[in-house]
């Protein structure tokens, strides 16, 4: 059995990539010696000479037993959620017909496979510092910078984190949007998911459109 259905799998590499720089709040599962440890941070993308994701940075606090968990390097994953929605059967026209219909959930999301290692120098510390701020500060009127703070106040925060890497192995990607349904039937999907309340419901429409125009 192939897993995920072939038609929501994304085969292509770049594209897989892109849901984690669309969504790059990830959570780090790691097999430490006790059992399993997770942790959740921000990331930024690392990326070789010829654009490929080399790597996943981010940090967490010194207290969180992640990073001594995975000692010089540990097998890990990175998870990253985009918008999902539940769909209720009644979405599919097809229901008042025949009642054939049940509900399911679509979702985009990817992982991130390969080794994770924590750095505790300053110079890595500030530079992820900076490249965090950077990406999330872009765009805004008046971007937040790393300098901005007083140094002796970064200096004292920053020996509470530790910064984690994820070199990346393999990235994963599925986008379960109702691709396996057709005509009206997607069309009551996307219909329902835009007249809902939640966000992420209209967030999940709005990608089911951008298929339509793919």
């Amino acid at each position: 059995m192939t897993w995920p259905p072939r038609s929501f799998a994304v085969d292509d590499r770049a594209e897989a990539e892109a849901v984690i720089a669309a969504w790059p709040f990830a959570t780090i599962v790691v097999q430490g010696a006790d059992g399993m440890v997770t942790a959740r941070t921000p990331v930024v993308l690392e990326r070789g000479a010829d654009g490929r994701l080399v790597s996943l940075a981010g940090h967490v606090a010194r207290a969180n037993p992640v990073w001594r968990a995975i000692g010089s390097g540990a097998p890990a994953v990175a998870l990253v959620s985009g918008p999902h929605a539940y769909v209720s059967a009644s979405a599919y026209p097809s229901k008042a017909v025949h009642g054939r219909a049940v509900p399911t959930w679509n979702y985009v999301a990817a992982e991130a496979h390969g080794d994770l290692a924590a750095f505790e120098d300053e110079a890595g510390l500030r530079a992820l510092l900076h490249a965090l701020t950077d990406r999330f500060e872009a765009g805004r009127a008046q971007p937040w910078s790393v300098d901005d703070a007083p140094a002796d106040y970064v200096c004292a925060l920053m020996k509470g984190i530790v910064g984690l890497r994820l070199k990346v192995r393999e990235v994963r990607a599925v986008k379960k949007l109702s691709q396996n349904k057709a005509g009206e039937e997607f069309d009551g999907v996307t219909a329902f998911l835009d007249a809902e309340p939640e966000p992420g419901a209209r967030q999940t429409a709005a990608l089911m459109k951008q298929l339509e125009r793919g």
